[in-house]
């Protein structure tokens, strides 16, 4: 018996039972399902909830290469600083990688295991499909937290995002907020040590520092992000620019590098999958209230003792190279489900999200990445903003009637 007659047979086996659904993902897993339908009128397009999750995951996986090479960098850099003076030539290294895959893949397993396991449960009790919606999330989870984050603690917190984020507005297109963005803020306000600190951002810190305070004579990791060495009025930063650019900088596993990011938006703007008008508003939005605050230090309205000072000192075009709002503005921002729909909320969505990030990176150093926050709150928003935008388009339409009528 062949392949594809052992599958038919399987197919039929399960047909009609509570385990259809799980065995129907397994079975056109990355595929379509070989049926078509026949009766009523249908548009006819190459692309499908399963392609277009597919063409976003290919748009992460340069930030997912690239963020298993920049764990073992980190790792590496912080116990010998030589390192960091030529860091192209030391970070495509075999020690980087081997290093960051031991430490990020099973992020990944844990993100993907967890969720689509919740998800094959939800869709055996209800009798449903399983959507694909959960493939990109997978993906999303490991790439925004911390590389030495506990899988369980991981575990836990997927398990929240995808319950309570998703399935209890009833699946992937009904949910009100972003599921990967529920769970990065779990892990936020339940687990804070493991999200903040100079600790968390590079592989080994950690037990280093749980060495030192039980007496062991070893040296010390420190892997303090920029956001937090500016939150804490810090002067003196080791990275320039450049290296701010190419991601060579601690944080989150895959949103360091800028430029694979801007690579990942080429790819989503020209597939037509995220909204160039949400990115572009975004970016606009952050630049607006870098400027006010930029104007608000030069005007002597604020001195160097406050502790705001450093974050509203930084130069309004820098707040898109440090920390994750390039990042959210290209993958988060742009959900299709969770975002607004007209062309007209998407710009005011977008800006929204720019000008509330900034504003939260200032006036709350506890937490100066505020770009996940301020996607979650406008997610909520988002259906205001289309109403009124929709009324507003009803009322120009009516009275452009009447004059006509008159």
């Amino acid at each position: 018996m062949g392949l594809k007659q052992k599958l038919h047979t399987l197919k039929e086996k399960y047909k009609g039972t509570k385990m259809a659904p799980a065995f129907n993902a397994l079975h056109t897993f990355l595929y379509l399902p070989n049926e078509t339908t026949h009766n009523g009128t249908h548009i006819k397009a190459a692309d499908d909830l399963k392609r277009t999750m597919n063409t976003v995951i290919l748009a992460l996986v340069p930030c997912l290469i690239f963020g298993i090479f920049n764990a073992g960098y980190q790792h590496y850099s912080a116990i010998d600083e030589t390192l960091r003076q030529a860091p192209l030539a030391n970070f495509f290294t075999w020690d980087n990688f081997v290093l960051g895959a031991w430490t990020v893949l099973p992020l990944v397993l844990v993100s993907y295991g967890v969720g689509l396991l919740i998800e094959f449960i939800f869709a055996v009790i209800k009798g449903h499909e399983v959507e694909e919606g959960y493939l990109v999330t997978g993906m999303l989870v490991p790439l925004i937290v911390p590389i030495d984050i506990p899988l369980w603690m991981l575990a836990v917190a997927v398990a929240f995002g995808v319950v309570i984020g998703k399935e209890v507005f009833g699946g992937t297109g009904m949910n009100i907020l972003n599921p990967a963005l529920t769970i990065r803020a779990f892990l936020f306000f339940a687990y804070p040590t493991w999200m903040s600190g100079d600790k968390v951002w590079v592989h080994g810190a950690v037990d280093r520092q749980k060495e030192i305070l039980a007496g062991a004579n070893v040296d010390a990791i420190s892997g303090e992000t920029i956001l937090g060495s500016y939150a804490q009025n810090t002067t003196n930063i080791a990275y320039d620019y450049w290296d701010m650019f190419w991601g060579f900088i601690p944080g989150s596993v895959g949103e360091t590098s800028k430029i694979l990011i801007l690579v990942g938006a080429l790819i989503l703007i020209f597939t037509k999958i995220g909204s160039w008008r949400i990115i572009f508003s975004t970016l606009v939005g952050a630049l607006t209230m870098g400027l006010i605050f930029n104007g608000v230090v030069s005007a002597g309205w604020i001195g160097e003792s406050s502790k705001f000072f450093g974050l509203m000192n930084v130069p309004f075009w820098q707040h898109l190279i440090i920390g994750s709002i390039l990042f959210g503005a290209v993958y988060m921002a742009t959900d299709p489900v969770t975002a607004s729909q007209t062309n007209k909320g998407k710009w005011i969505y977008g800006f929204l999200i720019g000008f509330i990030s900034i504003l939260i990176r200032v006036f709350n150093p506890a937490y100066p990445e505020g770009v996940f926050l301020a996607i979650l709150l406008m997610n909520v928003f988002a259906p205001t903003i289309d109403h009124y935008v929709i009324e507003g388009n009803i009322k120009k339409r009516a009275k452009r009637l009447k004059v006509k009528t008159a």
